[in-house]
């Protein structure tokens, strides 16, 4: 069966002040997206689809296309900020990508069975691959199911300032109920606080079970994606800062019970290069996980 990877590597790294997505913090040079690949390819998926702006075209054939020849299929869909449904067209002050949402909705093309959407600068570990390749073999075209893989939040956070994380409350059954963002997530301590919606900072306990944007759906996703694009446009087309992200869909979903949202726990620590200081913890993190035996020196030959 086809599964594919989705890499959304369009966004513009504001915070980083370059584009993070390339990287280099492996050995050999290799990048996050590299271990990514890696980790996808040893757990079954046999296509790769990155999501880029257009003029990345080039730059991610040549260090990705080359390396991956013959080994995977690989698709290049461009998220684009004017390319919107009929009827609508993108206003002149628009200036950044329309969110994680459409950034999905532009690989549909490419997609043909179930797929898993990730992080482009964003390190999940092998283990989280293989929890939610399994979990999309059990999908059919036609099911609206789709997953979430759950980080514990301890094992999410830089130590170079607060994040936002989208925290994943769930039923007894592991089905996720809503998803809330949390924002400004620090350690102090020995405990993990954040602001609530008030302003106030409050506590959050670190094994909450949060999303890192391990995704994976059924192709049924992309009806939903579809309508509800034209319904996010028709409120705020005119809003330059506003975007359809992917919890907002979820959501949506599930308050209207049109699909089934499970959580597949995942004991991997994540880490990702979200400010300019997190690149050398994670090239150390990398070389450790070299030295141990988790990945070779050279990833690809």
């Amino acid at each position: 069966m086809e599964l594919s990877l989705v890499v959304l590597a369009a966004g513009i790294g504001s915070r980083y002040g370059s584009l993070k997505q390339v990287e280099k913090i492996g050995p050999s040079g290799e990048t996050i997206i590299d271990y990514s690949i890696y980790d996808a390819l040893r757990a079954g998926f046999n296509k790769i689809v990155f999501v880029i702006n257009k003029n990345l075209h080039a730059d991610f054939q040549e260090i990705f296309g080359k390396k991956l020849s013959g080994d995977v299929a690989v698709e290049y869909a461009f998220q684009e900020i004017t390319d919107l449904p009929s009827g609508f067209t993108c206003p002149p002050d628009r200036k950044k990508p329309w969110g994680t949402a459409h950034a999905v909705l532009s690989a549909m093309q490419y997609i043909n069975g179930s797929f898993a959407v990730i992080n482009a600068d964003d390190f999940y570990g092998a283990d989280s691959y293989k929890i939610i390749a399994k979990f999309l073999r059990t999908l059919k075209t036609t099911d609206n199911r789709h997953c979430i893989v759950g980080y514990e939040l301890q094992n999410t956070l830089s130590e170079f300032g607060g994040v936002s994380r989208g925290v994943c409350q769930q039923d007894n059954n592991g089905k996720i109920i809503k998803i809330t963002e949390h924002f400004e997530i620090q350690k102090k301590g020995t405990t993990f606080i954040h602001k609530n919606e008030k302003g106030e900072w409050a506590e959050i306990p670190g094994a909450t079970s949060v999303s890192m944007n391990l995704l994976g759906f059924s192709h049924t996703i992309f009806q939903h994606l579809e309508r509800e694009f034209i319904n996010f446009l028709d409120e705020h087309l005119h809003e330059p800062k506003a975007e359809f992200y992917i919890p907002w869909i979820l959501n949506y979903l599930l308050e209207n019970k049109l699909a089934e949202v499970s959580i597949l726990p995942s004991k991997e620590k994540w880490f990702g290069i979200t400010f300019r200081e997190d690149k050398p913890i994670v090239t150390a993190q990398i070389s450790k996980l070299v030295k141990d035996g988790i990945y070779p020196e050279k990833l690809w030959d």
